[in-house]
């Protein structure tokens, strides 16, 4: 299960990716986001039915995360095949219809593994949500049911918080003050 991974490096990978314009495949490791926030998120698996929700509205979010300097990445144990299939099919059929960042093929399952995101038993990811840093420290996650979408504008909000460089007190959003000790 969930192992903690908070405060310490994030584990490293290199993945291949479908381009979220449908058409190419390209490769993707950890040290391309030095230097950048990175959202990564675990869902799944491709054709299913809550999970283009969050993506989508990940991918709607994209021009916000830019603002705060981070880059998305979604993961799941398909195929680059799969993903690309899966972004190329219309939002109205259950596709994702263009997407505005890659999704990486976990296809052996080692980053999941190493995230400890892994269902072994059903061989798919948990819904995991992962905000690294600039200097590739770790410093949220949250691992969730499969049944249950996560919710863009709360990431948007923990990583603002996380950016803030204080002590953010619970429902705390960007402009309030930070907590003074």
């Amino acid at each position: 299960m969930a192992q903690r991974l908070v405060g310490l490096p994030a584990p490293d990978f290199t993945l291949e990716t479908a381009l979220g314009n449908g058409k190419e495949f390209g490769k993707v490791s950890l040290s391309d986001y030095r230097g950048k926030w990175l959202v990564m998120f675990f869902y799944p698996l491709d054709f299913t039915f809550v999970c283009p929700t969050e993506i989508i509205a990940m991918s709607d979010a994209i021009e916000e995360f830019k603002d705060l300097d981070a880059e998305v990445l979604g993961l799941s144990v398909d195929s680059v095949h799969s993903h690309r299939a899966w972004i190329n099919t219309p939002r109205d059929q259950n596709g994702l219809g263009g997407l505005n960042f890659p999704l990486a093929a976990d296809f052996n399952k080692t980053t999941a593994r190493a995230y400890g995101v892994l269902d072994e038993e059903a061989g798919v990811a948990f819904r995991g949500l992962f905000i690294i840093d600039p200097e590739g420290i770790l410093k949220y996650q949250v691992v969730t049911d499969l049944n249950v979408g996560r919710s863009t504008e709360e990431t948007l909000r923990v990583l603002q918080a996380l950016q803030a460089g204080g002590l953010c007190p619970a429902n705390w959003k960007p402009g309030q003050e930070t907590l003074s000790v």
